[in-house]
């Protein structure tokens, strides 16, 4: 298990203290389940035992396997979701100790059985040993109010340009249109005068 450990995380990337750690905790073989070594399990395994029968006591074998289920979990400190095999009492751990981050760092080595997990503990771990050593600027309170206000400027201007463009997609959706419907019923007001008109002169004519 050291060594498929070593080849997935990288020899290079591993530190002489972190190595050590692992090989102090970590087992050369360990008798785990074929499918236990593609998730976080938590200590879950298939259990063996006996089916009794009601009528007559008549004993036959049986297994009970556990619930696994395929769930995405989001890692903050690698800023995207981890699909993983988990088992349910894995996932009530994960819950308890506030994430799949958190979990890793908190489970030791030696309960970590599963080659999943002990792969991304490793990472996880080498990632915070990272970030440790990265410089961290601070700034001043002035300095954060007015990067406050530049958002919030920012976020008015882009409501207001989409404000725009939607009155615009209605101006040219609806304007045209009741311009034509517009210039329709003035034609047709013209046309019923100058029918009106011409019915009251012929009416005059006949009547002188």
């Amino acid at each position: 298990m050291m060594k498929k450990l070593v080849k997935k995380v990288g020899a290079e990337t591993l530190t002489p203290e972190l190595k050590e750690k692992l090989k102090a905790c970590v087992p050369d073989s360990k008798v785990v389940m074929g499918r236990a070594k593609r998730g976080l399990y938590a200590g879950r395994h298939i259990q063996y035992g006996n089916r009794v029968s009601e009528d007559g006591g008549n004993k036959s074998r049986r297994c009970w396997k556990p619930n696994v289920q395929e769930k995405r979990l989001f890692s903050y400190i690698f800023d995207r979701h981890i699909k993983v095999k988990v088992t349910t009492h894995a996932l009530r751990c994960i819950d308890k100790a506030g994430g799949i981050d958190e979990y890793l760092l908190k489970t030791p080595y030696q309960k970590m059985d599963t080659e999943m997990g002990l792969f991304w503990k490793t990472k996880v771990e080498q990632r915070y040993a990272e970030l440790g050593q990265m410089e961290v600027a601070f700034f001043n309170p002035e300095d954060e109010a007015k990067f406050e206000q530049g958002f919030k400027d920012l976020n008015i201007a882009k409501k207001d340009a989409r404000r725009e463009a939607r009155k615009e997609a209605r101006r040219k959706m609806y304007g045209d249109k009741g311009g034509e419907e517009k210039g329709e019923g003035e034609s047709s007001l013209e046309a019923g005068a100058s029918e009106s008109h011409q019915d009251d002169h012929g009416w005059l004519e006949a009547n002188a």
